[in-house]
């Protein structure tokens, strides 16, 4: 038996819910329902705060390409181990390092959400947001051509072993596609509503539509993001949300059903601010440590490494990911490849590298990063 279903406050007729059928009257956007409540709008004051702080904290790094290659590599693992991808520190670095050499499958599918970010960041810094990405990234992730769900394929949420159904997203190709342009229309034009309650609205949206048949989670924690870029509370993909979101996974999970049932939307979206000032907040304090490293690094080299090896140029190198190897300098214009290898070498004897054998090439490791970015 179904349940009832309410869209909205007093006076509205309850509408029947049944999990086990497909969710076609998932209401448009903006909800028939108070958004930014007294309480949601004074958690989107400290939040934005945070995302200020986290803004101005981006200016610290000398080369911001150490935040958008390691911060998100981050981002990636834990969104993948909500989804049961699971894959280790040191694979997930090492394959980094090149993604065309072979890995095991979970490492593979991390690293490809990573590419997915980047690729999805440098379209929205080129145009408007379009619902189309979605397919572009979801595409990525799942490294085949995906388009959105267009027939009824009895897509459900639920235990299959158990043979029990939570829920069924909407189905058919016009009623996707409909609900899919209403989302966009949503972020992109409803500019009274705050950009954290409207992020916070349309990332539910998106899961209960469901619009493909698997990188439903992964695609939305990207547009989350991709969001916030677009809406210029951040500029680079460094907000770490899954973070949180795998912290507090059964709560996320309980309040995306409280929307569908009972449409609860202040709590999910003072949950979601939560997640979103949270986040910044460890993201900045990450960033900060970050550059207080580099800073005493800068300081190590400068005193212990020959002149002849030395240079800023070095020490950003070593700092934009926690893997290193002699290509690296060879493709910046450091040193070529029997001077990049005695660098490296020198940068492993005072103790900021350590170098492994990797088949035949010598992989250095920045072990101070790697805790920072860890920890």
């Amino acid at each position: 038996m179904g349940r009832q279903l309410w869209f909205a406050g007093a006076g509205v007729r309850p509408m029947t819910f049944n999990p086990a059928e497909p969710h076609n009257d998932l209401p448009l956007l903006p909800p028939r329902a108070e958004l930014e409540t007294r309480a949601v709008l004074k958690k989107c004051v400290t939040a934005t705060r945070a995302l200020a702080e986290l803004k101005g904290a981006g200016d610290l790094i000398p080369n911001q390409s150490m935040l958008i290659n390691a911060i998100p590599l981050q981002e990636a693992k834990l969104s993948s181990e909500i989804e049961n991808i699971v894959t280790t520190q040191d694979a997930l670095f090492h394959a980094a390092l090149d993604e065309a050499r072979h890995t095991d499958p979970h490492t593979k599918e991390v690293l490809r959400y990573r590419t997915a970010l980047k690729r999805g960041f440098e379209a929205v810094q080129t145009g408007p947001f379009q619902i189309e990405l979605l397919e572009e990234i979801c595409s990525t992730l799942r490294d085949e051509t995906v388009k959105f769900r267009a027939e009824e394929d009895g897509v459900y949420i639920g235990n299959p072993a158990a043979r029990t159904i939570t829920y069924t997203p909407p189905d058919g190709g016009a009623v996707l596609q409909a609900k899919l342009r209403n989302l966009e229309a949503f972020l992109m034009g409803a500019e009274d509503v705050d950009p954290l309650v409207r992020m916070a609205v349309a990332h539910y949206q998106f899961e209960a539509i469901h619009p493909f048949t698997d990188g439903n989670g992964r695609t939305g924690r990207i547009l989350n993001i991709l969001f916030l870029v677009h809406a210029g509370l951040i500029r680079i993909p460094v907000l770490y949300l899954s973070r949180f979101l795998i912290q507090h996974k059964a709560e996320y999970y309980r309040l995306l059903r409280a929307v569908t049932e009972e449409a609860r939307w202040e709590e999910w979206n003072l949950f979601m601010l939560e997640a979103v000032e949270e986040t910044a907040n460890w993201t900045t304090s990450r960033i900060i440590a970050i550059r207080d490293l580099f800073d005493r690094t800068l300081a190590r080299c400068r005193s212990a490494l020959p002149a002849k090896v030395y240079s800023k140029e070095l020490v950003e190198l070593i700092f934009a990911e926690p893997y290193c190897k002699i290509q690296f300098l060879v493709e910046a214009g450091i040193a070529q490849r029997q001077t990049a290898s005695e660098y490296l070498r020198e940068l492993a004897r005072i103790g900021i590298l350590t170098g492994e054998k990797r088949g035949r090439e010598v992989i250095y490791k920045h072990p101070a990063l790697l805790r920072v970015l860890t920890e």
